[in-house]
């Protein structure tokens, strides 16, 4: 027998019908000879309309009671699921994340896993019922207060129970058929790949790609949970994401996994900064104390004339105000010039662990945006990825010339059965 857990998204259960359907694949899975253990997100839009009506009342929800208010969703459609599967004749049980043993750090809204203790989950499985979690959720043993994981919550709560219950798998469940080559909205003859490493995967959700959150691959690829991510809507293999073994490394791998955007970022120049060592130290401390999450770094050679130069980087959109408050009140002692702001850009990233053995990579890339018309502004590599930010009204022409110029174009256009992607 088999431990499988399941995952499924808002748009997988966002109304009686949908609940309903995704209670009979539980079954069928159930039947097949498998303990199944589920991870359920809120309804459809419940998070989002939960997060307005908290506005609502009070411009600055208390971050406690925001996560009391939010962790309501998931409950409502673990219960829902739970229902759906007993009147089709098989025993479920529903568990909030503190009931599943789901046990967090203490910050409201974000929090962070720090142990699983599944054991009622366990003990339920061994009588012989199907296990629904609330995900997105945990508890803190010191507070006693529920918490939640913010972005991506239910799916690194799928794959922390899969982890904890030393699953054979733990299948992502979304509006799409796996894990394709480009965000098929985009790239309509984007094409499925079968197989990704976790390597691979987590550049690809790293730099835009939303089928699955960084935080749910690094965290199978740390405790070595397989993935496979599949559409709800159908049953079509999806795309397997695993960690490869030694003599699965030594097999050439493709030389391009995928394409990935993101316009989630802004830019942010340091214009005359004194060319002496430790004055880069000095501004990105600053940077680092407003806890910003910096992405990609580019520092101009200094004109001989004046000594000076200009450093850029980009950060999240939601932080830039906060860093550029910060530099300005450190301007005077940090000598710099001034600040440009810019949050109209955008970031396309090229993934494949094949670059480690390929040349000739950048030379396409760089040609394939030229081609098209389209500036490059900066430039950043790791191993297996190329990343470049261009203006943000070119990042979906510079996606589909550039997966059209690595030959990654399907025949036929890929399905898209609910839009949302989750």
């Amino acid at each position: 027998m088999s431990l499988i857990v399941q995952k499924f998204g808002g748009s997988s259960v966002a109304d009686a019908e949908s609940i309903k359907r995704v209670a009979k694949r539980i079954v069928e899975t159930r039947k097949a000879g498998n303990e199944v253990v589920v991870a359920v997100s809120a309804m459809g839009d419940t998070t989002d309309e939960l997060l307005d009506l908290a506005h609502e009342v009070a411009p600055i929800p208390a971050p406690r009671e925001m996560d009391m208010l939010l962790s309501a969703g998931e409950r409502i459609s673990m219960a829902l699921l739970a229902m759906a599967i007993e009147s089709l004749g098989h025993d479920a049980r529903s568990f909030t994340g503190s009931q599943a043993g789901m046990i967090t750090d203490a910050r409201h809204g974000a929090a962070r896993i720090v142990d699983v203790t599944p054991v009622r989950l366990r003990e339920a499985l061994d009588e012989g019922a199907i296990v629904i979690v609330a995900g997105f959720q945990g508890f803190n043993r010191d507070t006693k207060d529920i918490t939640t994981l913010g972005r991506g919550g239910s799916d690194t709560t799928a794959v922390a129970l899969a982890a904890a219950l030393n699953a054979d798998v733990c299948e992502i469940y979304t509006d799409v058929d796996g894990i394709f080559s480009a965000d098929p909205r985009l790239v309509p003859k984007a094409q499925k790949i079968d197989r990704i490493t976790s390597e691979e995967m987590l550049e690809l959700a790293a730099n835009g790609a939303k089928v699955l959150y960084i935080r749910a691959v690094e965290y199978a690829r740390r405790h070595g949970v397989t993935l496979h991510v599949r559409s709800s809507f159908n049953n079509n293999e999806g795309t397997i994401v695993y960690n490869p073994t030694e003599s699965e490394t030594a097999v050439e791998e493709p030389l391009i996994a995928g394409v990935a955007t993101d316009l989630s970022e802004a830019k942010i120049t340091v214009v005359g900064v004194p060319d002496i060592p430790g004055k880069a130290a000095q501004i990105f401390t600053i940077v680092a104390k407003t806890g910003a999450n910096i992405d990609m770094i580019v520092q101009n050679v200094s004109a001989a004339s004046t000594g000076l130069t200009d450093i850029s980087f980009t950060l999240p959109k939601s932080e830039g105000q906060l860093v550029l408050t910060a530099l300005r009140a450190e301007q005077e002692d940090s000598g710099f010039k001034a600040l440009q702001y810019d949050d109209q850009i955008g970031k396309l990233a090229l993934v494949g662990a094949g670059m480690r053995t390929n040349a000739g990579v950048s030379a396409k890339l760089f040609t394939a945006l030229y081609e098209a018309g389209i500036n490059i502004e900066m430039i950043s590599t790791s191993e297996i990825r190329i990343s470049v930010v261009t203006r943000a009204d070119t990042i979906n022409d510079a996606l589909r010339v550039v997966h059209t110029a690595f030959g990654l174009d399907a025949e036929n256009e890929a399905v898209v059965h609910a839009g949302t992607g989750r």
